[in-house]
């Protein structure tokens, strides 16, 4: 990182840790300068149920109602998808009353777009937690009753993204669909790799990895993003295929079949890991910060978690708020200068 991203880096970090407990809920800090919460808390995920954020998002509320990590108060997860999830991130960024009880789940497919797209950045959020890291691969259905892409239709084989390719440089239109955010970066860092334009392997949005997975399934596309979490169930039920590792290495597993793109041809390995964390508004009090972040810490130390990212091959990554601030605030630096070029 150079001498310019790094004071700005460090600086964002520093905004980002600013005390701003007059906003907080004071009234439930006790003697000792604790948080304890007193009444329901807000989890806001701006994907659609289904996809691996939302699994996420539901995975840690479990795991804290189970543990009784929130002093038995209940957690309404709530999905926000509007405006491709920014109405739900900037209703965080801009809350004052009740800050201590809203959490975001945020990651890096969400701050790309949210930086790209919108005033918000990491220093409108207070960032209380980074659990995990995240790959991708692309999936196939073969079961799909119709498959109504071109690609399809030509005979093409679903279950060769090889064959993909050479149909694309000659001509056959190939579509792939995914999230926003990380899967379009893959997506992009893919063509680049392969030396295709949009117009020959052309890219599909949808709100969430379960949306896309669900038009997958429908015949609506050759090609599906997706982490191991959205799509593991399919895969175990023989609806999706796992084609392609978009990843350094091959993934274990019932995903152990897919290949990485160096090994289907002469290109290099391509890979966007995504972290994933938790975030909460600006106004939120240190105190609960402080809270939020050891509840989040002793998520990470719980048997469950452990399972669930074994489970869903993700790499255990979890940081406190002080080293996950620093983290995302070096992220987003370094994202905003490889858009300066």
């Amino acid at each position: 990182m150079n001498m310019k991203k790094k004071l700005l880096s460090l600086s964002l970090a520093a905004m980002m840790t600013v005390s701003l407990a007059a906003c907080g809920g004071a009234s439930d800090i006790n003697e000792n300068g604790e948080f304890n919460p007193t009444k329901n808390i807000t989890w806001i995920c701006t994907s659609s149920a289904g996809g691996g954020s939302d699994l996420f998002t539901r995975k840690l509320s479990d795991i804290m109602k189970n543990e009784d990590l929130v002093n038995g108060q209940t957690i309404v997860v709530s999905n926000e998808t509007d405006g491709a999830g920014e109405v739900g991130r900037n209703k965080i960024a801009t809350m004052k009353s009740g800050a201590d009880y809203n959490l975001l789940t945020f990651n890096s497919g969400d701050l790309m777009p949210m930086v790209d797209n919108t005033k918000n950045r990491a220093e409108n959020f207070r960032i209380l937690a980074i659990m995990a890291v995240d790959k991708q691969l692309l999936f196939t259905s073969e079961t799909a009753a119709e498959h109504k892409t071109d690609y399809a239709k030509a005979g093409g084989d679903l279950t060769d993204f090889a064959a993909a390719i050479e149909a694309a440089k000659n001509g056959t239109y190939v579509v792939i669909g995914g999230s926003k955010g990380d899967d379009i970066a893959t997506y992009n860092a893919l063509l680049e790799e392969l030396g295709l334009t949009q117009d020959q392997m052309g890219y599909i949005t949808y709100d969430s990895t379960g949306d896309a997975i669900t038009a997958a399934l429908g015949g609506n596309l050759d090609f599906v993003i997706s982490k191991p979490a959205a799509a593991s169930q399919y895969v175990e039920s023989g609806d999706l295929t796992p084609t392609l590792a978009l990843s350094t290495e091959r993934f274990t597993g019932n995903l152990a079949d897919a290949p990485t793109l160096s090994e289907i041809g002469d290109y290099e390995n391509v890979e966007k890991p995504v972290w994933r964390g938790v975030a909460a508004p600006a106004a939120m009090s240190d105190e609960a910060v402080t809270y939020w972040s050891n509840v989040l810490g002793q998520c990470a130390e719980s048997e469950a978690w452990q399972e669930y990212l074994e489970l869903n091959q993700l790499i255990d990554e979890y940081k406190a708020t002080e080293e996950a601030t620093q983290y995302v605030a070096d992220f987003q630096a370094d994202y905003l200068a490889s858009k300066e070029g």
